[in-house]
């Protein structure tokens, strides 16, 4: 499940841990409360939960889900005391705290959203969406941080550099903390796979379509050299990844934006960034989007994200970068 928050973190989805203390005859109710939450029906869902935990009231999965149902509602202060409550009556669980870090940081309340996700993997050291989270925690507490050093010494170079870097990863603070919304809470059933039409006869002498798979191999290869140029600081090679018409992030002019790049590009005295791939869709309208973990190390800051390209073909024939989307 996603939250949109600034950070951006990761909402839990109820583990094994707390479906095996959850009673097997709330299951057929639970799901269907989830599905109305899904399907944005949260006011819905919160009746049905609200029933179950009527007769019910110590279920620990009604509890979890009524939290998240309060989280898509915007409701952080109760979200809150779920949250809470579950972490004092299974504190051997790492959701509920992972969940009251997240609405904290959805409020600004940083600090006790790094306390959290520490209490989090002290539960469970292995659970990777804390880990991340506690990052982007981290994050948000640098360029606080950097920004207070500036105001006081507005001269400060090092910490320009280190406050555009984290601004970069984690996007610019915003003046007050977004309203939590939940985007999705559980990945939707794989549809019925179709059974693939037979070709008709005159098919057979058309010729052969290219291979789908050819083209994202093609943008992959580009996003792989772009990162590479990143990491070498071959400010021209870098730049040559973008497409002409690139949106640039804040709709400065492109002369703007490409000063302020050669300026990040050079600040440092090494850079290296590392791309883990996690989906490439094929938009279907000529574009092609990849999104990928991007893991930034240099001498003045270090520091992960998530980023989606936008890849579309310039007038050349070549992959190029249309647009560099960021989460809030």
């Amino acid at each position: 499940m996603r939250i949109a928050a600034a950070p951006r973190l990761s909402l839990a989805v109820l583990a094994l841990a707390v479906a095996l203390l959850a009673r097997p005859a709330l299951g057929d109710e639970l799901a269907e409360a989830n599905k109305l939450l899904r399907a944005g029906q949260a006011e819905q869902a919160l009746q049905r939960v609200n029933k179950l935990l009527e007769t019910k009231p110590g279920d620990p999965k009604a509890r979890f889900l009524k939290g998240l149902i309060y989280a898509e509602q915007g409701h952080a202060a109760a979200a809150v005391q779920v949250f809470k409550k579950l972490t004092e009556d299974y504190p051997e669980l790492p959701e509920p705290y992972n969940n009251l870090a997240v609405v904290y940081a959805s409020q600004g309340q940083y600090d006790k959203a790094r306390t959290a996700l520490e209490q989090s993997i002290r539960t469970h050291p292995s659970y990777a969406t804390a880990y991340e989270n506690l990052g982007d925690v981290y994050a948000r507490l640098a360029s606080e941080a950097y920004d207070k050093a500036l105001k006081l010494d507005s001269s400060n170079s090092g910490a320009q550099n280190k406050l555009a870097l984290v601004r970069e990863l984690v996007g610019a603070p915003r003046e007050a903390p977004a309203a939590v919304a939940v985007v999705a809470s559980a990945p939707a059933p794989k549809p019925e796979p179709k059974p693939e039409p037979k070709p008709e006869p005159e098919a057979a002498a058309q010729p052969a379509a290219p291979e789908p798979a050819q083209e994202p191999r093609d943008v992959l290869a580009v996003v792989t050299a772009w990162a590479e140029a990143w990491s070498r600081r071959d400010v021209d090679a870098y730049l040559a990844a973008y497409a002409k018409d690139f949106r640039t992030p804040k709709g400065e002019p492109r002369s703007a934006w490409e000063k302020s790049r050669r300026e990040r590009l050079t600040a440092p005295k090494s850079i290296a960034v590392d791309i883990d791939v996690k989906r490439v869709v094929d938009k279907g309208d000529g574009t092609v989007s990849v999104t990928f973990r991007q893991d930034y190390r240099s001498d003045l800051f270090s520091g992960s994200t998530r980023k989606t390209l936008l890849m579309g073909k310039s007038a050349d024939g070549h992959w190029r970068i249309l647009q560099e989307r960021v989460p809030d």
